[in-house]
């Protein structure tokens, strides 16, 4: 990942320090609570699909900066509204937001970030990019709203499982990619940028629906089962509900109704043992091979070849 931020490494640091500019508040605990999520790191994995985008296209500007940004906060927002919902006390190694400050901050401050995700979109002044990104933030939020409903559902079947992390994952992924196409004015390769990012967003989330039963939470930075406790019926226990024992079966049907993770070590092996998990890995090689194809009309570059590595460290990336 290192090797592949240097290709724009001084754009990366610009929409760092931008970020951190545009957290500024009047009041000192939405820049405490914006500060707190933000410089536990992660991986900055959208904005840096941005200016990848941006660069295998040609020049990367400062609207491309601010785009980046963007992302990222719209991103953040997401991350302190799950964390309330799944009652989430642990997130990159550390405790969540809600944990430390508390359920109210946390959602108000998202709020925050949400309205200076499109402060700093007016300032761009592009009504394509902010049609694109109020169309993908209504869908990441219908996203949620369908994976909070089919919580506890152990009848979820692939079909409604792929529609809510196309959604709520895997649409801001393309709109990263393709919002870059919009500013370049090259509309030419938006659908393919919005095809990258499209079918990278499902690779990537598949991969962590894998690492929430075999994952280190050393590196992880979340518990193993979190997933199983909330109810989520993910792609690992919906095909053991397909093609599990009648003892599996019983148990995932069990731990997702209950939303309980009392079974988790049974589950846990069942997982393992019934091939849902290289089942997952097929999947996902799939979707990543997709993206890398979607790159095959941008023109050579190392902004080309890293967006096509990224599609192989999502599918080995351990946390």
């Amino acid at each position: 990942m290192q090797h592949i931020r240097q290709v724009v490494d001084s754009e990366f640091n610009s929409v760092n320090d931008f970020i951190v500019e545009q957290l500024h508040s009047r009041v000192a605990l939405v820049e405490n609570i914006g500060h707190y999520i933000i410089d536990a790191g992660g991986k900055r994995l959208r904005p840096l699909l941005s200016l990848l985008s941006a660069g295998a296209l040609g020049k990367i500007d400062h609207d491309h900066i601010r785009l980046a940004a963007v992302i990222e906060f719209i991103h953040t927002a997401t991350l302190l509204h799950d964390d309330v919902v799944d009652l989430s006390a642990l997130r990159r190694g550390r405790p969540t937001a809600n944990a430390e400050f508390g359920n109210a901050p946390s959602v108000l401050v998202g709020d925050f970030l949400y309205s200076r995700a499109f402060q700093v979109l007016v300032s761009i002044g592009n009504m394509p990019l902010m049609a694109l990104l109020s169309d993908t933030t209504n869908t990441v939020a219908e996203g949620e709203v369908l994976q909070l409903a089919r919580a506890g559902n152990p009848d979820t079947d692939e079909e409604t499982y792929f529609n809510v992390i196309r959604s709520k994952t895997a649409v801001l992924f393309a709109a990263a990619c393709s919002g870059a196409a919009l500013l370049s004015e090259q509309s030419s390769q938006q659908q393919a940028l919005y095809d990258y990012g499209l079918n990278l967003g499902i690779a990537f989330q598949l991969i962590d629906d894998i690492l929430d039963y075999e994952g280190d939470p050393a590196e992880t930075g979340k518990n193993v089962g979190d997933d199983l406790a909330e109810g989520k019926p993910t792609l690992p226990l919906i095909f053991i509900l397909q093609n599990g024992s009648a003892t599996q079966k019983q148990q995932v049907q069990r731990a997702i109704s209950e939303k309980s993770a009392d079974e988790l070590d049974s589950i846990v092996a069942a997982v393992k043992q019934s091939g849902a998990l290289d089942y997952c890995r097929d999947a996902a090689q799939k979707y990543s091979q997709a993206a890398i194809h979607a790159l095959q009309s941008l023109p050579p570059s190392a902004h080309k070849d890293a967006l096509s590595k990224l599609c192989e460290l999502a599918l080995q990336r351990k946390s």
